[in-house]
């Protein structure tokens, strides 16, 4: 078995820095939207996806491939949503096997809605902490890591 190539002092740095960012961000930002919309991340990422469609409805194994979710997971989610009204699911018309989900009336304007806050706490949180050139660094690093 070979020695595993443990980080140095500056990488376990950036590892570790990025993990605690990750959480802290994820936290804030989340409870940020919960107390401005009563959204949680994961309604949030849904209507978001839904409202950006050029079609009114989506395959639900192709949403959850967007999502990055189980089929599982986000049948069991979009349940929960549906009770509330912000979204509906039906057959899909195209493949009696599937099923589409659609963003009702009260899950556009509930988007509608949060979106401004959401931004907001965004920026709070991240965007407006960084310059110019670390947004920039900021993403290249992201599409980097991604594209792997």
């Amino acid at each position: 078995m070979t020695e595993p190539r443990w980080l140095s002092d500056t990488e376990m740095r950036a590892w570790l820095g990025y993990r605690r960012m990750r959480r802290l961000l994820d936290l804030r930002i989340n409870r940020d939207l919960a107390a401005d919309a009563g959204l949680s991340e994961q309604d949030y990422d849904v209507l978001s996806i839904l409202s950006e469609l050029p079609d009114p409805a989506i395959r639900v194994g192709e949403l959850s491939e967007r999502l990055l979710w189980t089929r599982s997971g986000l049948s069991r989610h979009l349940g929960r949503m549906e009770q509330r009204g912000l979204v509906t699911r039906e057959d899909d018309p195209d493949d009696a096997r599937g099923t589409v989900v659609a963003l009702t009336e009260t899950g556009r304007g509930a988007i509608r809605g949060a979106a401004p806050g959401h931004v907001d706490s965004v920026r709070r949180h991240l965007i407006d902490r960084l310059t110019p050139a670390e947004l920039q660094v900021l993403g290249d690093i992201a599409e980097k890591v991604l594209d792997n």
